[in-house]
């Protein structure tokens, strides 16, 4: 078996994308998780304040001073973003995992019958 049926190679080639894809699909989630966490520590150490706490807001390299309750509901809005962006990520990833399954198995496939033909052409076969 020197080299491949194109057929093959072509599922490989797939099958690498669909790995590459992956990986790129588990930082950006990473990511997605990370600032859901933050906003969701600020909301929480919000919501233990005063109503009439000072609050301020990071805007660039300056903090600049926000009305609470302004703050507060930008926070949820973006929580909300953020709890909607994790779930079609999640999403996307079963289905790239569902892709890589079944070209996987595609793949182990084609082997099994290339093996198979090989295995009846040897100078023994009848």
């Amino acid at each position: 078996m020197n080299e491949l049926p194109p057929q093959i190679q072509n599922q490989l080639a797939q099958l690498q994308q669909v790995q590459q894809q992956a990986q790129t699909l588990l930082q950006q989630k990473g990511q997605v998780e990370m600032m859901l966490r933050e906003t969701e520590r600020a909301l929480e150490e919000l919501k233990k304040s005063p109503e009439d706490a000072e609050v301020y807001r990071a805007a660039g390299e300056l903090l600049i001073k926000a009305k609470r309750d302004e703050v507060l509901k930008d926070l949820e809005e973006k929580k909300d973003n953020f709890d909607v962006r994790l779930k079609s990520l999640s999403r996307q990833e079963e289905r790239i995992q569902q892709r890589f399954n079944q070209l996987q198995e595609q793949i182990k496939q084609a082997l099994g019958k290339l093996q198979g033909q090989g295995a009846g052409s040897g100078p023994h076969a009848e």
